[in-house]
């Protein structure tokens, strides 16, 4: 793992498939941690994270983000949390489910966003580090940049775009992603490029 912004560690897996990064993030915020949509892991960094201190939830961005959330619940003994909406299209045990508009462990934001990739799709926002966390509404392909995922993961990308632009009512800089490069600054200056770009122009192949 490393330390992009202060007391945000992230680790990532490359997926030959998708030709991108997997990221995974263990987030400290006061005294309560939290651990992200947590892809494959390795010992060094399952190391740091016990050095940290355990957290106090596995929470998960959407319904394909389980990964190795269900691996690390068992060794930290503690819940996997997931949107209402996405809960039953997962195939492990929920600990409890949160909703649009929560404040939840570490004083993370649920913001739900809609018509995207599944029903529950969440970003969390962490208003003590400015920071964004997005998990399949983008991904962060090109470096730099975000986009949406290619059809037909998105089914109608006009309404997924309407859906994103909700995120703009909220105050950030940095947009950790859940797939592909985040953007640790000027992240809501990407956030409104690629809105502003025309439509159909912005998936990634």
């Amino acid at each position: 793992m490393k330390e992009i912004l202060p007391d945000i560690h992230t680790w990532s897996c490359f997926s030959e498939q998708k030709g991108l990064d997997f990221n995974g993030l263990y987030i400290r915020s006061g005294r309560e941690a939290v651990i992200v949509d947590p892809p494959q892991y390795g010992e060094e960094d399952l190391r740091q994270m016990e050095a940290l201190g355990a957290p106090r939830a596995i929470l998960l961005t959407n319904k394909d983000h389980v990964r190795r959330s269900a691996e690390l619940a068992a060794r930290f003994g503690v819940p996997i949390r997931i949107h209402e909406a996405d809960a039953p299209l997962v195939n492990i045990p929920i600990g409890s489910v949160f909703r649009d508009g929560d404040v939840i462990e570490a004083g993370l934001r649920v913001i739900q966003v809609p018509d995207s990739k599944s029903p529950g799709e969440t970003a969390l926002l962490l208003g003590a580090s400015n920071a964004l966390i997005i998990g399949d509404a983008l991904i962060g392909k090109p470096a730099g940049r975000l986009s949406l995922l290619p059809s037909p993961m998105i089914k109608d990308p006009e309404k997924a775009r309407r859906g994103i632009r909700r995120l703009l009512e909220f105050p950030f800089d940095a947009v950790l992603v859940g797939d592909g490069s985040s953007i640790l600054s000027g992240g809501k200056a990407a956030l409104e490029a690629f809105l502003s770009t025309p439509p159909g122009t912005d998936g990634v192949a």
